[in-house]
């Protein structure tokens, strides 16, 4: 089940909040990525008011879509996200989220989410080398 967020007046400052693309939902992808490793750690969701949190707070607040509620990332993990830039893409559709992560970002204690089921893996010789799932098809 996918739950919106909650609907209300944006606490974001006007000139952001006009420039975003959210979904249906009011929802916009946030991309967490370590900060001095380039490393893509996940990707959550955002409404105005888990931005304005974020960019206020200094750490990640994302909504949850399953429990329907804000979850700042580290508060019962201890799996702290502090922020250190934030940036919309070009189409301002989506949030790039710079961030030191201390401990594990995904929530099976990965350090992240994308490295248990590698679809594709591009080899140093160019070649390119398809994961179990991709090796299925």
């Amino acid at each position: 089940m996918t739950s919106s967020s909650p609907r209300r007046p944006s606490p974001l400052a006007p000139e952001i909040a006009a420039r975003l693309k959210r979904g249906p939902d009011g929802l916009l992808p946030a991309i967490a990525q370590q900060y001095d490793t380039g490393e893509v750690l996940m990707l959550g969701w955002m409404d105005d008011e888990a931005l304005h949190r974020t960019l206020t707070t200094g750490r990640c607040t994302y909504w949850s879509r399953s429990r329907g509620e804000y979850w700042v990332k580290g508060d019962t993990s201890g799996h702290v996200q502090w922020v250190r830039s934030v940036a919309l893409d070009c189409d301002a559709d989506t949030v790039l989220v710079r961030v030191d992560q201390a401990g594990a970002a995904c929530h099976t204690g990965a350090r992240t989410c994308f490295d248990a089921d590698v679809l594709l893996d591009a080899r140093p010789d160019g070649g390119t080398h398809a994961g179990p799932a991709a090796a299925d098809q």
